[in-house]
């Protein structure tokens, strides 16, 4: 794509509605392809070239977007990727959809999102609105990101528009599209919310307002919260339910028969992704701030982080007294959940850690992540043969993507510890392992 061509028809648009999206991740680019959907011309910011140029080239990076999708976007020339601010003008509204992760230290990491707001600031003009879609703490919109846009010269209310809408995004997800998630949203000022709920109305099937940008951050915080404490209280069941030896899964079934007053959660390695092992320490950062903390959620965090050291235990005494050292073990899964690419919090990328720390030899397969970063070795998906498993000591299914050749996998493998219960329908457990199965 010529980029000042691709310039120029922003300029020249005409009447048609322009909005930028600011930031192309896993939120970013399906809300994108929405807007294009729905006739607006969108310009697609990322300072990420890398992605910007396989986007030129028609070419997705996300699993659950094909390539069709942008190819389409580009002939209608409605979407034009950049990987600057430079047009952010001709913009009606501006989304802003960037990472905000946790530093090193677990506490919030806004610098992506502060980094926005100063390119945005020195470029806002009269009545654009600015849409914060990031996952953050209740506050962030008015104390971060507000006094940031101020710079401009601009009152907010009058001169620009400020909104919060928490993004609702799941990846993998093919029950629910992203247009008919119900969409929170919220304004600093009762302007701010009625052109957000004016433009949202255009993109999503039901638009649900609330009261102040800080309920709208809230909201977030307690989905991702009421998810990462059921989980988390799933693998404490898991852990008792292997000395009690009984099997969690079949009990979690047999809960579910109840039509009222209980929803299944399920065991695993650990909560991966950005939302649920992210978003709740954002919230308990901001309130220890005011002297308080949440008890939930710092217990639910440390049984989380427990699970992968668990495996390994599980492992030692599985093959005591062998030393992991003397053991290959085989990885399947690498992705934070099934048939997507997506890594981030994943705790398969901590298990293979402490596996590599136990002097094992370590290797994994995942269709969608060909490579991975584990500590400061850089592994690369081992082909899933007859002879790679045959090779391996023990087969860890961490992920179940549906790809996954199971009766293969049984055929060779000599050992398989399941995390996901890949192989509950399996009867002769004789070689399998399950997580929170009672030893079977």
């Amino acid at each position: 794509m010529n980029d000042t061509g691709s310039r120029n028809r922003i300029s020249n648009r005409g009447k048609q509605r322009t909005v930028a999206v600011v930031g192309l991740g896993y939120v970013g680019l399906p809300l994108a392809l929405l807007f294009v959907q729905r006739g607006f011309q969108v310009m697609g910011i990322d300072l990420d070239v890398q992605k910007i140029e396989r986007l030129k080239q028609g070419k997705s990076y996300i699993t659950d977007i094909d390539d069709e999708a942008v190819q389409l976007a580009l002939e209608k020339q409605l979407f034009v990727p950049l990987a600057d601010y430079g047009m952010l003008q001709a913009a009606e509204a501006i989304v802003i959809c960037v990472p905000t992760p946790l530093t090193a230290s677990g506490e919030p990491d806004l610098s992506c999102l502060t980094q926005a707001a100063a390119e945005i600031s020195t470029r806002l003009k009269e009545e654009q609105l600015v849409i914060l879609e990031s996952s953050t703490y209740p506050g962030t919109t008015k104390e971060v990101l507000l006094p940031l846009l101020l710079q401009s010269g601009l009152a907010v209310g009058e001169g620009f528009h400020l909104a919060y809408s928490p993004e609702r995004v799941d990846p993998g997800n093919q029950h629910y599209s992203v247009q008919d998630i119900p969409k929170v949203v919220s304004g600093v000022t009762a302007r701010c919310l009625q052109r957000v709920v004016e433009l949202y109305k255009q993109l999503f099937a039901t638009v649900h307002p609330v009261s102040s940008t800080e309920t709208a951050e809230m909201t977030k915080i307690l989905e991702n919260a009421y998810r990462l404490i059921n989980i988390s209280f799933i693998y404490e069941m898991a852990m008792i339910c292997d000395v009690l030896e009984l099997n969690v899964w079949e009990i979690i079934e047999a809960a579910s028969t109840k039509p009222f007053g209980y929803k299944a959660f399920y065991p695993g390695p650990g909560i991966g992704g950005h939302c649920i092992p992210v978003d709740p320490s954002y919230l308990e950062w901001k309130i220890n701030q005011l002297g308080i903390q949440s008890d939930f959620i710092r217990l639910s965090n440390a049984i989380n982080h427990r699970m992968p050291l668990y495996i390994v235990q599980q492992l030692k005494l599985h093959f005591a007294p062998k030393p992991l050292s003397d053991l290959r073990i085989f990885v399947y899964g690498a992705a934070y959940k099934p048939d997507i690419a997506d890594c981030r919090e994943s705790a398969s990328i901590e298990l293979l850690h402490l596996l590599q720390r136990e002097g094992a030899a370590v290797t994994y397969h995942d269709p969608y992540v060909p490579s991975l970063l584990v500590g400061e070795q850089q592994l690369i998906s081992t082909e899933l043969s007859e002879a790679t498993l045959k090779a391996a000591d023990c087969f860890i299914i961490a992920t179940h993507h549906s790809s996954l050749p199971l009766a293969f996998v049984l055929e060779h493998a000599s050992f398989i510890y399941d995390t996901r219960y890949a192989t509950g329908a399996i009867e002769d457990k004789t070689k399998i392992t399950t997580l929170g199965g009672g030893g079977k």
